[in-house]
C-alpha cells in the first residue's frame, strides 16, 4: 500500500517520462496528418517563398503507416490446450468494439512506437470487463528493474476542459488525482510560477462514493504496452520516424518544382539595347505634357511589347527542364519504399499487367513486416486477454490464455481464386475443415456458426453428406499415394 505522498511522487516521476516522449509523439502524429512544417534548403528561399508554401505538404508518411495496419486483424485468442478460439474472449472483444478500436491502437503503435491497452472491471456488467486502447501520449508504464514485461506501475494522464487528470495503477490499488490545467507562464516571474506550481499540484480526485484509492482486485497492473519494433536497451521504434527526413526532402523538392514551373517553365525572352517604353501624358486639350513608363506586367499578360531604336536586340532563355525534379522525387519515394518495406505500387501507383505471383513477391517485405508486428503485438494481446480473464475472476483461463496464441487474419493479399485453390489442396492433404475456415479469414464466432450450419445440412441430407465424405476420402487416398511416391 502506498501513501498519498508516495503516490503523488510516483505520478510526478511518470509524468516527467511522459513529457519527455510527447515531442516525438506529436511530431509523428503531425506528419501522419500532413500538418508538418515545410523545411527549406536556404534562408533566401524561405524568405521569398515561405508564405507561398506554408500549407503545402505531400504525405507519404500516411501511406507507410496505413500499409501494415490494414493487414493487422485479430480473429481471436486460442488458450493453450484448447482446440479452437475462446468464444468468451471474442465476445468481450466485440462487446468493447475492439474490432474497430484495435485498428486505432495498432496505428498509434506504428506511428509513435507504442500503444497501450487498459483492462478494468465493469460494475454494470461484471462478466464484460471494460477494455480500451490508449494513446501513447497519455500513458506510461514503469517496469521492474531488468525486466521488459513485469509491470510495477502505470499512469494515464489527460486534460479535459480546465482540469488535468491522472490515474495511477498499482498492483494492489488505484489512485486518482486531478489539478487545474496549466496555463501559459511565459509572462510570469519565477516567484509567480512557483506559486502556480504549488497551487496546481496533484490532489486526490473527488470520486463520490467510490474510495480513493480503491483496491485492485486483479493483483496486477491492468495496463499493457504494445511496442512497435522494440529494442533490447532503448525505446521502441516508430515506422515513420525514419521517413520524416525523406518526407521533408520531398516536400522541399515539390516547392522548388512549383517555383521553377511558375518562373521558368516557359522560354524567357530578353530585350537589349532599348529603353523602357513610355506612354505620353496628355492634358485636357490633347497636348503632350509628359510621359510615364509602361506597365510591364500588362505586357506580360498581353504577351505583346513594342520597342523602337536601331540597336534593339532580342534573345531567349530556354525553359527549365522540370523532369529533373520529378526524377529526383521518384528516387526519394523509392528510398521510402526500400527503407520501410512498403511495396512500390502502394507509393507509385503503377501496375500494368502484373501477375498474381509477381504481386505476392512484390509484397513479401510488407508481409514480413506485418508478421513481425503480429509477434510483438500478439505477446501484448495475450497479456491483455489474461487481464480480461482476471477481471472476470477466472484464474484458470488467465493461465491458459497467457500460454496460448493470438489468431490473426492472413497477412498476405490473395485473390479469391488463389485462396480457394490453396484451401482445396490443403483439404485434399487432410487439413480439417474448421482450420481451413479460420485460414480463409472467418472469425471464431463465424466458424462456430458455419460448423452449426454444416451439421444441420448433414442432418437434413445424410446421404449427400456421406457421398461428399466418400469423395473426400478418395481425394485423400490419391493425395497420400502421391505423397508416398
Amino acid at each position: 500500500m502506498a501513501t498519498e505522498e508516495e503516490a503523488r511522487r510516483l505520478v510526478a516521476l511518470l509524468e516527467d517520462e511522459l513529457r519527455r516522449r510527447r515531442p516525438d509523439i506529436e511530431r509523428n502524429n503531425g506528419y501522419y496528418r500532413g500538418t508538418q512544417p515545410l523545411k527549406f534548403a536556404s534562408e533566401q528561399f524561405r524568405k521569398f517563398h515561405g508564405d507561398r508554401y506554408r500549407d503545402f505538404a505531400d504525405n507519404w508518411v500516411q501511406v507507410v503507416a496505413d500499409a501494415p495496419v490494414e493487414r493487422l486483424t485479430v480473429n481471436g485468442v486460442q488458450p493453450v490446450g484448447a482446440e479452437r478460439a475462446d468464444v468468451e474472449s471474442s465476445r468481450v472483444w466485440q462487446a468493447n468494439g475492439l474490432d474497430a478500436d484495435s485498428q486505432l491502437g495498432f496505428l498509434g503503435a506504428v506511428n509513435t512506437g507504442r500503444t497501450f491497452a487498459l483492462v478494468w472491471g465493469n460494475p454494470s456488467d461484471p462478466s464484460t470487463p471494460k477494455v480500451s486502447f490508449e494513446d501513447s501520449g497519455q500513458c506510461v508504464i514503469a517496469y521492474e528493474p531488468g525486466s521488459r514485461t513485469d509491470r510495477r506501475a502505470a499512469l494515464k494522464c489527460w486534460a479535459d476542459g480546465d482540469r488535468e487528470y491522472a490515474t495511477l495503477f498499482l498492483p494492489d490499488e488505484v489512485w486518482k488525482f486531478d489539478r487545474p490545467a496549466a496555463g501559459s507562464a511565459d509572462h510570469k516571474s519565477a516567484q509567480l510560477r512557483a506559486v502556480d506550481e504549488e497551487l496546481g499540484s496533484w490532489a486526490p480526485r473527488a470520486t463520490g462514493d467510490e474510495p480513493n484509492p480503491q483496491p485492485n482486485p486483479m493483483g496486477v497492473v491492468p495496463m499493457v504496452e504494445l511496442p512497435n519494433r522494440p529494442m533490447l536497451n532503448a525505446d521502441p521504434i516508430s515506422d515513420v520516424s525514419g521517413v520524416v527526413a525523406m518526407q521533408d526532402a520531398i516536400n522541399l523538392l515539390w516547392a522548388q518544382l512549383f517555383t521553377a514551373s511558375d518562373y521558368a517553365s516557359f522560354p524567357q525572352r530578353i530585350v537589349t539595347g532599348a529603353e523602357v517604353p513610355e506612354i505620353p501624358i496628355l492634358d485636357d486639350s490633347g497636348a503632350i505634357v509628359g510621359s510615364r513608363p509602361v506597365d510591364l506586367e500588362k505586357f506580360a499578360v498581353d504577351r505583346v511589347m513594342f520597342f523602337t531604336g536601331d540597336n534593339v536586340r532580342t534573345s531567349e532563355w530556354t525553359a527549365a527542364n522540370l523532369d529533373t525534379y520529378t526524377r529526383v522525387l521518384e528516387v526519394g519515394v523509392g528510398h521510402i519504399a526500400a527503407q520501410t518495406r512498403t511495396p512500390q505500387h502502394y507509393l507509385a501507383g503503377k501496375m500494368t499487367n502484373i501477375s498474381g505471383d509477381a504481386l505476392i513477391a512484390a509484397e513479401t517485405g510488407l508481409v514480413k513486416r506485418v508478421e513481425e508486428k503480429q509477434t510483438w503485438f500478439g505477446q501484448a494481446l495475450r497479456e491483455m486477454f489474461r487481464l480480461i480473464a482476471l477481471a472476470q475472476g477466472d484464474t484458470a483461463k488467465a493461465a491458459a490464455v497467457a500460454g496460448g496464441r493470438i489468431l490473426w487474419a492472413d497477412a498476405e493479399s490473395r485473390s479469391q481464386a488463389q485462396m480457394a485453390d490453396a484451401l482445396t489442396k490443403l483439404r485434399q492433404v487432410g487439413f480439417p475443415f474448421e482450420w481451413l475456415a479460420l485460414k480463409y479469414g472467418l472469425t471464431p464466432i463465424e466458424v462456430a456458426d458455419l460448423m452449426s450450419m454444416k451439421q444441420r445440412e448433414m442432418d437434413l441430407d445424410p446421404l449427400g453428406a456421406a457421398t461428399a465424405l466418400m469423395v473426400h476420402d478418395s481425394g485423400q487416398g490419391q493425395a497420400d499415394t502421391e505423397l508416398a511416391a
